[in-house]
C-alpha cells in the first residue's frame, strides 16, 4: 500500500477512495438516506399511539419493537451524516445533513420519553410475566433492569419535572466550560530561547512533554496562576453541580450521589470504595517511578511539571513505519485472539472500515464507530509513530468488540457499558505492546516500558487519585457544606504528595489542579478508566501466559481466550461485572487491580535494568 499524499492542507478529494472509509455501506446513495429519514415520520406516529396501553402485552411488544426499529434507523441515519462531517468539516452538505438527522434523533427521543416511566408504573407480577414471556426474550434482561430500578423512578409527571428541571441545575458545568473556554486568558510565556509562545489547554500536554524544561515550568505557572484567579468562581461552579447531583440522588431515594451514580450500571459502593484501598497499599511502585525518574534526569528536585518528560529522548521516531506495516504489526501482535478474530480484524483494515490518513477540514484524533446491521467505522489521523499503530490496535479493538456483538445479540442486547467499552481496546494495546518489547532492541523497549508505566500511572493512579477527591467533595456536599478553594487546595497538595511520594517537590502552584478537570463536572465517571485498564491487564496477562504454552487454545471453548471472546460477543445482555465475571475477571474483588499493578512493578523492574 502505497502512502498517498496527505495533511491538513490536502483536500479530502486528492486522497483515493482506497484509504477512505464506506459510507455507501449505510446508504448506497443521498438519496436512500432522505428515503429513510421519511419513513420515521410514520414510525413514530405509530408509537405514540401506543402510549397509556403497555399494560397490554402486544402494545408492549410492539413499542419496544417500533423503538428498536426506529432506534437502529437513526443510528445509521447519523452515523452517514457525521462521518461525512468528521472526514471533511468544510463539507456543508454533510453539515447539512447532521443537523437535520439531530433533529430526527430529538424527535426520536421526545417519542420514545414514556415508554421506561410507564413499563415501571406497571405492576410488579405483571412486569415479571412479561420478563419471562418467551416473545420478549430480546427485552429480558432490559425488563429485570426497569424493574430493579423501580424504587428509583417517579411518577410520570414528576419524571417530567425532573426532566425540564436540568436544564436550570446545569449552570454549574455550563459555567465551568464558559470560563474555562471563552473567558479565562492565558498570559503569554516564555521557552528557554527567550521566544514568547502561548499556553492553553489545547497545549498544555504537549508544552509539558516537551524537552524545553522553561518552557514546561512556565507552562504550569501560568496556567496554574490563571486557574487560581478564578478559585472562588471554580468552587461555586463544583458546588453547584455537586449539588445539582446530591439533588436527583435523594429525589430518587438514594443515599448520595455516588451511591445513584454506581447504580446506573448496578455497581456496589464497595467497588468503588476497593479500588482506592488497593490503589493505596500500592503506592510504592509509584513512588520507586517517580524516584527514578527524578535520577534519570538528574534534577535536583522533581516539580510536576516534570512528570510527562519521556525517559527516552529518541522517543516516537523509533517506530515510524507506513500503514500497511502497521496493519501487520497489530495483526500479528494479536494472534493470540485466535483465528476468527484476526480474519474479522483483517476485514476492518481491508474493506472500507477505517478513514486512514489526515485531510483539509478532517477531526483530529481517533474513534471507533459501531453500526449495527452494517459494521464499524474507525477514524485515524494516521502518523509513522508508535502512537498511531496503539491507536490503529485501540480503534479496532473497540470495533471488533461492537462487531461480535451486533453478530451475536439482538438490537436491544448490543450495546455494551461505559464500564466496559475500554476494556477490548486496550486489551489491544497490551497485547501490541508485549509483541513489540518482544522485537524490540534497548533502545525501543526503553521507550515502550517508559510508555506503559506513563500509561499506567495517568490511567490508574491518577485516575483513582481523582476518584478519591470526588468522593471527598461529594461527602462534604452530603454533609450540608460548600466546597471552599483553600480547602480543596490544600486536599490537592496533600493527596499528591501521598500518591507520589517524596521524590515529588509538590509546588504551591499544584494546588489549583482540581480546578481544572473537566470530568469532576461528570461525578464519578473517571474511575471506569481504571476498573476498564485492570480489567484489560488481566485479561491479557492471561491470553498471553495461555498462548504461550498452548498456540491452538482459541480451540478450547474453556480456554481464557474463548472466554475474553465470549465477552466480547455478550454486549451489553447481562450486567457489566457478570459479563466481566463470566469471562474470567472479577473487579468486585481487588485481583484484577492487583494484576496491573505488578505488572507495573515488573516493566519498571525491567526499565532499572535497561537504563
Amino acid at each position: 500500500m502505497v502512502t498517498p499524499n496527505h495533511g491538513s492542507n490536502v483536500d479530502r478529494k486528492i486522497i483515493p477512495a482506497q484509504y477512505k472509509w464506506k459510507t455507501s455501506d449505510i446508504y448506497a446513495t443521498r438519496e436512500d438516506w432522505e428515503k429513510a429519514c421519511s419513513g420515521l415520520k410514520e414510525l413514530i406516529i405509530e408509537l405514540e399511539k401506543c402510549q397509556g396501553s403497555l399494560k397490554e402485552k402486544d402494545v408492549l411488544l410492539q413499542a419496544l419493537q417500533l423503538r428498536d426499529h426506529l432506534s437502529q434507523e437513526i443510528d445509521k441515519i447519523y452515523a452517514y451524516a457525521r462521518l461525512q462531517q468528521d472526514s471533511d468539516n468544510g463539507n456543508t452538505e454533510a453539515q447539512e445533513l447532521t443537523g437535520r438527522a439531530e433533529g430526527v434523533l430529538a424527535s426520536y427521543q421526545n417519542a420514545i420519553s414514556f415508554i421506561d416511566s410507564e413499563i415501571t408504573s406497571l405492576p410488579k407480577d405483571l412486569l415479571e410475566r412479561f420478563k419471562n414471556d418467551p416473545a420478549f426474550s430480546d427485552y429480558d434482561f432490559y425488563l429485570k433492569d426497569l424493574e430493579r430500578m423501580r424504587s428509583h423512578v417517579l411518577s410520570g409527571e414528576q419524571e417530567t419535572i425532573l426532566a425540564q428541571s436540568q436544564l436550570a441545575t446545569g449552570t454549574g458545568a455550563t459555567a465551568f466550560r464558559a470560563l474555562v473556554s471563552a473567558d479565562m486568558k492565558f498570559p503569554v510565556i516564555k521557552d528557554s530561547q527567550g521566544n514568547d509562545t502561548i499556553v492553553s489547554e489545547g497545549r498544555y500536554i504537549l508544552n509539558m512533554s516537551s524537552k524545553d524544561r522553561a518552557l514546561r515550568k512556565n507552562s504550569f505557572t501560568a496556567l496554574m496562576g490563571t486557574y487560581h484567579n478564578f478559585r472562588n468562581t471554580l468552587a461555586a461552579t463544583l458546588t453547584g453541580t455537586c449539588r445539582s447531583h446530591y439533588f436527583y440522588a435523594k429525589v430518587r431515594g438514594y443515599h448520595d450521589s455516588l451511591e445513584a451514580s454506581l447504580a446506573e450500571e448496578n455497581i456496589p459502593v464497595n467497588l468503588y470504595n476497593g479500588l482506592i484501598e488497593t490503589v493505596h497499599k500500592n503506592l510504592k511502585p509509584l513512588h520507586d517511578y517517580i524516584a527514578l525518574k527524578k535520577e534519570i534526569l538528574k534534577y535536583n528536585e522533581l516539580h510536576p511539571y516534570d512528570l510527562y518528560v519521556p525517559l527516552s529522548p529518541e522517543g516516537e521516531n523509533l517506530f515510524a513505519c507506513s500503514f500497511s506495516e502497521a496493519c501487520e504489526m497489530v495483526n500479528n501482535a494479536l494472534r493470540p485472539l485466535g483465528e476468527k478474530y484476526i480474519e474479522v480484524l483483517k476485514k476492518g483494515m481491508t474493506e472500507g472500515w477505517i478513514d486512514i490518513y489526515e485531510n483539509k477540514g478532517k477531526r483530529s484524533g481517533a474513534y471507533s464507530w459501531g453500526v449495527y446491521g452494517v459494521h464499524p467505522y474507525v477514524l485515524l489521523n494516521y502518523q509513522p509513530r508508535y502512537n498511531s499503530i496503539s491507536t490503529l490496535a485501540h480503534e479496532l479493538g473497540h470495533s471488533l468488540h461492537s462487531y461480535f456483538s451486533s453478530q451475536t445479540q439482538p438490537y436491544a442486547k448490543s450495546d455494551y457499558t461505559i464500564f466496559c467499552a475500554e476494556v477490548a481496546s486496550t486489551t489491544n494495546e497490551h497485547l501490541l505492546l508485549e509483541y513489540a518489547l518482544a522485537h524490540a532492541d534497548k533502545t525501543q523497549k526503553i521507550f515502550l516500558l517508559n510508555q506503559f508505566l506513563e500509561a499506567v500511572r495517568t490511567t490508574i493512579y491518577r485516575q483513582v487519585q481523582f476518584a478519591e477527591f470526588e468522593k471527598f467533595i461529594h461527602d462534604k456536599i452530603t454533609a450540608g457544606e460548600a466546597l471552599q478553594a483553600e480547602t480543596l487546595e490544600q486536599y490537592w497538595i496533600e493527596s499528591n504528595r501521598i500518591y507520589y511520594g517524596p521524590a515529588l517537590t509538590a509546588d504551591r502552584e499544584l494546588g489549583s489542579e482540581w480546578s481544572r478537570i473537566p470530568h469532576f463536572y461528570t461525578p464519578f465517571y473517571v474511575y471506569k478508566y481504571a476498573t476498564g485498564y485492570s480489567a484489560a491487564t488481566a485479561f491479557s496477562e492471561t491470553i498471553l501466559n495461555e498462548f504461550k504454552i498452548n498456540k491452538s487454545a482459541s480451540f478450547d471453548p474453556h480456554s481464557a481466550v474463548n472466554k475474553y471472546l465470549g465477552f466480547l460477543h455478550a454486549g451489553g445482555s447481562d450486567y457489566s461485572l457478570s459479563i466481566l465475571k463470566n469471562a474470567g475477571v472479577d473487579l468486585t474483588t481487588p485481583q484484577p487491580v492487583q494484576i496491573a499493578l505488578e505488572k507495573f512493578v515488573r516493566k519498571l523492574t525491567e526499565l532499572k535494568e535497561l537504563l
